[in-house]
């Protein structure tokens, strides 16, 4: 029987999962010539060869194919132990971390985030506002909130809330720019959008579905950077009701028929689920947003 260390099976898992070995000492907190140890330790005790090595990362062989998934099964129940038995059921600790769209993350949970602090002081809390899709099954998020409901899974899924989105511009621009009386006036105007071969979601193609092959001035994959230059008067953009209103700059157009609704899926692994500080997290977001459930509306 192979005699190997708990800490060397979670070395192999992290580079397992992001495929560079700095980026997986990052994860785990150590250094990159430690984790390098570790993957030599757990490859010799298995002898067998786990990672292909190149340039480009670490590509796990046919056997690193075979342990991950018993890596995966010995990592679930390390965690139900500590769970269970270590007394952390009832305590909040630890690393807690959150991917969130930029938008819902910068706007609306980053000004909310000190709350839960307060609630669990022993908690961090890391939160990457992204335009990204995070792999759980690779540890990159402990909790996603994603615009797309993800495929099926060892996750568990829940609906966040559905949120409106509406046209909006500044009035510099309005004020310069060809009358807006209807969706016929729009083909002549810019717009302000995201970048086609960079957009991760098809359900965050707004253009597509106000204007049709509208022209944009600014594109830009973060929906912060669309607003900030929407603000500078650069064109018409597409915005998130909740978002909207922390930005008294803006101005809505065509309320009447430029109304959207999208919705925001809440996502956690199932062997992540019954973890304190994951618990914690997960039910403060929904309180949060359920108690603010207005401010996801057009007025």
């Amino acid at each position: 029987m192979a005699e190997f260390d708990w800490n060397d099976v979670r070395a192999f898992l992290a580079v397992a999962r992001s495929g560079r070995l700095t980026a997986a000492a990052a994860r785990l907190g150590v250094d990159h010539s430690t984790l390098s140890r570790r993957i030599a330790a757990l490859e010799h005790s298995l002898k067998a060869k786990l990672f292909d090595r190149s340039p480009s990362g670490y590509t796990p062989t046919d056997a690193g194919r075979r342990l991950t998934p018993l890596a995966e099964e010995m990592e679930r129940l390390a965690l139900g132990a500590a769970e269970a038995v270590g007394g952390s059921a009832v305590t909040v600790e630890g690393v807690v971390r959150i991917g969130s769209p930029e938008g819902f993350g910068s706007y609306f949970l980053a000004p909310r985030i000190q709350k839960l602090k307060a609630r669990h002081p022993r908690l961090v809390v890391q939160l990457v506002a992204a335009s990204a899709v995070f792999s759980l099954a690779k540890r990159e998020a402990d909790i996603a909130i994603s615009v797309s409901r993800p495929p099926a899974g060892r996750l568990l899924v829940s609906k966040l809330i559905d949120y409106d989105l509406g046209l909006y511009a500044a009035p510099a621009y309005l004020s310069e720019a060809a009358p807006i009386g209807s969706c016929d006036d729009l083909k002549g105007h810019r717009f302000v959008s995201y970048i086609g071969d960079l957009l991760h979601f098809p359900e965050l193609d707004f253009l597509q579905h106000v204007v049709p092959g509208g022209t944009t001035s600014m594109e830009s994959s973060n929906l912060v950077a669309q607003t900030r230059a929407t603000l500078a008067g650069a064109g018409l953009c597409v915005l998130p009701a909740f978002l909207a209103r922390e930005e008294p700059g803006l101005v809505r157009v065509l309320p009447e028929e430029v109304n959207l609704t999208r919705s925001l899926w809440l996502t956690v692994h199932r062997d992540l689920a019954e973890l304190a500080r994951v618990r914690a997290a997960m039910r403060f977001i929904k309180d949060e947003v359920e108690a603010a459930r207005g401010l996801f509306k057009l007025s």
